[in-house]
């Protein structure tokens, strides 16, 4: 494609191995050159910086996901509640949302006297 890429070659427990720093020109050659004094770094206190990239990534995308998982309830004008949920959204009738109210009212009213048997 004719890219043209920043790359620091390494080597981590007996295998070389290559990591992108980034497009030129993008990417300056000074900023190229803190980000492989950084790697050195890592690799010269034994941690490979492919590995902890991923990491990296891998808990940014669990962030985010986690973000869009938090349930969102509204209560409507109307007296309907809303649920949302990452992309999905359920919306409950004002009639529903009464059954509901109804059906856990009654079920924390009635409270086990014991051990609940399994």
């Amino acid at each position: 494609s004719g890219a043209k890429l920043w790359r620091i070659r390494y080597r981590h427990s007996g295998k070389r191995k290559q990591l992108s720093l980034g497009v030129y020109p993008n990417v300056s050659i000074d900023e190229a050159r803190r980000h492989r004094a950084e790697l050195r770094a890592l690799v010269a206190d034994g941690i490979d910086p492919s590995a902890q990239r991923k990491a990296e990534r891998a808990a940014q995308l669990l962030a985010a996901t986690a973000a869009a998982a938090v349930p969102r309830f509204s209560l409507g004008s109307d007296g309907g509640l809303s649920f949302h949920l990452g992309g999905r959204h359920l919306s409950l009738s004002p009639n529903e949302t009464g059954e509901l109210r109804a059906f856990l009212d009654t079920t924390r009213a009635v409270t086990p006297a014991g051990p609940v048997p399994c």
